[in-house]
């Protein structure tokens, strides 16, 4: 079925490939829906519903029947798109929804049963008798749901993910986009061209006019290399733009090796995220199938589907051709098919006034439609209603093209509704700044309703004008070829009465009928017609369906199309697998390890390492001689009580604020006020979450009037940078301020103990007065000329400092920390020192903010501002999170010093069955205490506060120990702070 003269393959190669393992041959350049095709293979697939077969309808990411199977084994993929896939030397593929093959489908009984199993019948009829839902109904739904099948093994393929940013984002590599990206680029701007064809141009790569003088296709590739030679764009083909989301943000899958036969190290593809600050739409426009009798034959094609195959693969589906369509622009499919010495068996036009081609012997039907059609396997015949009668005509092919529908997908990805546009018989984007319209994002060409072919190159550069604009850029001048001016005419056709079923969408076999019969039913919304047929809901997403469907709605409820209204477009505009959005997501990307600059040193010193959160922390550090963790925790928690230890606090979250109306909206985040912070100093505070439960605490210093740096928890750092952007983007969009997370940024030591200001008056340059240097001070310091950091916060209760330099500094400042903190008689100390010396202080840790107490619980309610407002406040004072009974922070020690206390055991009253219904509540966090002597906890007890000196009873029941214990306050040590505060 090759045509010779025609086509951008590589002839002179052949490549072997299996189909249902058929042996067939292509060519470089060819996708596996141009080869089949090439090989006169037009049953390619069955239907999800009734197994009808069908043939490849398109030649783009919008095909609805030719889904296979590609590959065997655990690189096997199910659903791709023949019409994507290109070709490659060893090709498997497998045609799917099928038993026990495509030629003869036993499923296929379905279509004799399809009287019974209309639209919504499985509401009915699954209904009763009841029993039988989970023995027979769901089971055999279950085993007939689904396209394609899956592996049980492991992924095999390596995916990737990858970030980008630039000026202007040109999604679409058509004339416009190839307009807009050269009048971007040539204004200096940093502009990246997406495209999910393997070549830019669009659909001059499948037409037969002159631009500029030369051949589209040529003129498309002379571009296309002069754009790819400039340095301030990059051009990603095989890239699909899948969605917009906020922040100018945009979702794209680049498929990076689907198309060679060995893998190697390459991935087979990468999700990407593009940050743009502004977009040009250029998705083109997609051609709409006609809804008539038996137009889902194999050999039933759209018309702009048959001059791509000529073209570009030098293909032609079919022997005798005819053409359905009503619009000017198809009719070059007849042209171009004749010239290619195709026979045109007849022209079908349905408007009754339409003029015959000139130069095509064939008949002429104006006014006419398709009554219905012959063939099981692949088209054989037509017949024809015209204004002279009806006839037969035998054929092969029919070339349909009901209209154009602007590709206007990811315009209404934030919840835009589209507009719609009568003259063009076809939905919008929605205007620039309403509601829902995707920021930044210009439609232009065929997706802003421009047909033709100087109007799109036109409509190109206006829109990247229109976004350098934006974003304060002035464009320069760019000559616009010389083109074809004319769009030729055009009328909507829907829907053509006649016999038989007329098919919607291909893919789950919905009807006009179907639709017809959502409506008598009472599902007239467009929403409920959608779910009730299942209309739109097949991979394509309706894309070669829903505006037909909508059509066919508006008919039957006596409404137009725009009153009908449209099912809602969401992300993403074509399939993506969940490798690729998991990209990295295996092995240890499930759970990355993250290392602080001292984990070389600290395991050179033995020291085990714990997991905390993402990060891995030393637990202790072994002196010779010591044989269990608790002889070093002991020795080290003394070393920082009477001396001096070092401990790498890196892991916590630390977002740094610019702007002039920061404090403002740290007093929006934290309970307390933040805004009378002055310059050098530091304050505690506790964030809510929008429920009024605690979410986070930690300190914010304030380095200067513009600049000040929030610390938070290690578990919850990504939670509270979270936090932070929805309260900036929903509560607070015009407060000047601009924060970013620097956790990696920075390496922060504390050094506590009594000897902590000596350490640090022989580290700093010029020494260290910590008589000038209050606590909760902050400020800039130098270490052997190193800018640096320096807080004097605590959180072992200690005279203590947090030092932070940058990242790139902190395995030397470890070292050197250390052999000071030993020449003082000190050392390093690790997490389970710190957890004990935080538990003597009374100080919370996500075992306390653990998601359910709220401030009250904690005993922090008097940081609970009653003279400003803050997330949570409204939630946080309803009576239940206020009341007097629920469980709140108590300390808990044992009655008998020899006492155990476990973290997770549960409190009872003396005398109580240790059962639920009897709880009293829980420990959250205990430790033995070398600074007093026997073991302390901290935990929630009913009441808690009012029952200090209580005695209960612990019970944990896995470990099997109970021991008697009494309600204490939280503060074990120096309740004053006066050891913090020297």
């Amino acid at each position: 079925m090759r045509v010779a003269g025609y086509g951008r393959i590589d002839r002179s190669q052949t490549l072997s490939f299996r189909f249902d393992g058929r042996s067939l041959r292509g060519h470089p350049g060819d996708t596996l829906a141009s080869a089949l095709l090439a090989n006169d293979v037009r049953l390619v697939a069955r239907s999800f519903k009734y197994h009808r077969p069908r043939g490849i309808l398109t030649a783009g990411s919008e095909e609805p029947n030719a889904l296979v199977e590609v590959g065997r084994g655990p690189v096997k993929l199910p659903n791709v798109r023949a019409t994507m896939q290109e070709l490659y030397d060893g090709l498997l593929a497998e045609s799917q929804n099928r038993w026990p093959s495509l030629d003869s489908d036993l499923l296929a009984i379905n279509d004799v049963l399809a009287p019974f199993l209309g639209a919504g019948f499985y509401y009915k009829t699954f209904m009763w008798p009841q029993s039988f839902w989970e023995k027979v109904y769901e089971p055999a739904i279950r085993r007939a749901a689904g396209l394609g099948s899956f592996t049980r093994e492991p992924d095999a393929h390596r995916h990737e993910k990858a970030f980008a940013s630039c000026d202007i984002l040109v999604i679409g590599g058509g004339p416009a986009g190839l307009m807009a990206a050269l009048a971007a680029t040539e204004a200096g701007a940093d502009v990246i061209l997406a495209d999910e064809s393997a070549a830019l141009g669009g659909r001059f790569l499948s037409e037969d006019e002159e631009v500029g003088g030369a051949a589209c296709a040529e003129w498309a590739d002379a571009l296309s290399a002069r754009l790819r030679a400039m340095p301030n764009i990059r051009v990603m083909t095989r890239t699909a733009v899948t969605g917009a989301y906020d922040g100018g943000v945009f979702g794209a899958l680049e498929r990076v090796s689907e198309h060679v036969s060995a893998l190697g190290e390459a991935p087979r593809d990468c999700f990407w995220r593009i940050d743009a600050r502004a977009a040009v739409l250029a998705t083109g426009a997609l051609e709409r199938p006609i809804a008539f009798g038996g137009n889902d034959r194999p050999g039933i094609m759209m018309a702009s589907a048959l001059r791509s195959y000529l073209y570009r693969w030098g293909v032609v589906p079919g022997r005798r051709v005819v053409l359905l369509a009503a619009n000017d622009h198809a009719r070059r499919t007849v042209r171009d098919l004749a010239a290619a010495g195709v026979e045109i068996a007849a022209v079908i036009d349905p408007r009754a006034d339409a003029p015959p081609l000139d130069g095509i012997e064939a008949p002429f039907f104006a006014g006419g439609g398709v009554v219905t059609t012959r063939g099981r396997k692949s088209l054989r015949a037509i017949q024809i209603a015209g204004q002279a009668g009806a006839r037969w005509v035998s054929a092969d092919t029919l070339a349909m093209s009901g209209g154009w529908s602007p590709s206007i997908h990811l315009a209404c990805h934030m919840g835009g509704r589209p507009r719609w546009d009568a003259a063009l018989g076809a939905f919008l984007a929605p205007e620039p700044g309403a509601r829902g319209a995707v920021p930044g994002l210009i439609p232009a060409g065929a997706a802003a309703g421009i047909y033709d072919t100087a109007g799109c190159l036109r409509s190109g550069r206006t829109a990247a004008t229109l976004a350098l604009e934006a974003i304060g850029k002035s464009a320069k001048p760019v000559d616009l070829p010389k083109a074809d001016e004319a769009a030729g005419g055009h009328q909507p056709v829907f829907h053509i009465g006649g016999r038989g079923r007329a098919w919607l969408d291909f893919q789950n076999d919905v009807t006009a009928k179907d639709v017809k019969l959502s409506a008598q039913e009472g599902f007239v919304s467009v929403e409920h017609m959608k779910r009730y047929t299942t209309q739109g809901m097949a991979p394509d997403q309706g894309k070669s369906s829903n505006v037909a469907a909508l059509a066919v709605l508006a008919e039957a409820t006596g409404q137009s199309i725009p009153e009908t209204g449209i099912t809602t477009f969401r992300p993403p505009f074509v399939p993506v697998p969940l490798g690729a959005i998991g990209a990295g997501a295996q092995g240890k990307g499930y759970a990355p390890e993250r290392f602080t600059t001292s984990d070389a040193a600290s395991r050179a010193r033995g020291a085990p390492m714990i997991e905390a959160g993402l990060w891995y922390r030393p637990s202790y550090f072994p002196a010779p001689g010591e044989t269990t963790w608790r002889e070093a925790c002991d020795r080290e928690v003394e070393m920082v009580r009477s001396a001096v230890g070092v401990c790498d606090v890196s892991t916590l979250g630390k977002i740094e604020f610019h702007g002039p109306n920061t404090g403002a909206f740290l007093d929006l985040v934290y309970t307390s006020r933040m805004s009378t912070l002055k310059p050098g100093r530091t304050r505690y505070g506790i964030m809510l979450r929008e429920d009024g439960h605690v979410m986070d605490d930690g300190t914010t210093a304030r380095l200067d009037n513009d600049h000040w740096v929030m610390t938070t928890t290690t578990a919850a750092a990504g939670q509270v940078m979270s936090h932070l952007d929805m309260v900036q983007q929903c509560h607070a969009p015009r407060l000047a301020t601009r924060f970013a997370s620097t956790t990696d940024g920075w390496a922060q030591f504390a050094v506590a103990g009594p000897k902590a200001a000596a350490l640090l008056d022989a580290l700093l340059d010029g020494g260290h007065d910590a008589g000038v240097f209050p606590f909760m001070a902050c400020g800039t310091v130098a270490v052997s000329g190193v800018a640096a950091r320096l807080f004097r916060i605590s959180f072992s209760g200690e005279h203590a400092y947090e030092v932070a330099v940058p990242a790139r500094f902190g395995a030397s400042l470890w070292r050197l920390l250390v052999a000071y903190a030993e020449g003082l008689g000190g050392g390093p100390y690790g997490m389970e020192a710190l957890n004990v010396m935080r538990i003597e202080k009374g100080f919370p840790t996500h075992a306390e903010l653990h998601g359910r107490t709220t401030a009250y619980d904690l005993g922090l309610q008097g940081m609970m501002s009653t003279k400003k407002d803050f997330i949570g406040k409204a939630a946080s004072t309803r009576p239940g999170l206020l009341d007097p009974a629920r469980e709140r922070l108590v300390g808990l020690k044992p009655v008998d010093p020899n006492g155990r206390l476990l973290a997770g055991a549960h409190l009872f009253n003396p005398g109580a069955k240790a059962v639920r219904v009897e709880d009293q509540g829980y420990l959250t966090s205990a430790c033995y205490s070398p600074t007093l002597g026997h073991d302390l906890a901290l935990g929630f007890v009913v009441s808690g506060p009012d029952r200090m000196g209580e005695r209960l009873k612990m019970v944990d029941h896995l470990r099997r120990v109970t021991t008697d214990v009494e309600i204490c306050s939280p503060v074990f040590l120096d309740p004053e702070g006066g050891r913090a505060r020297a």
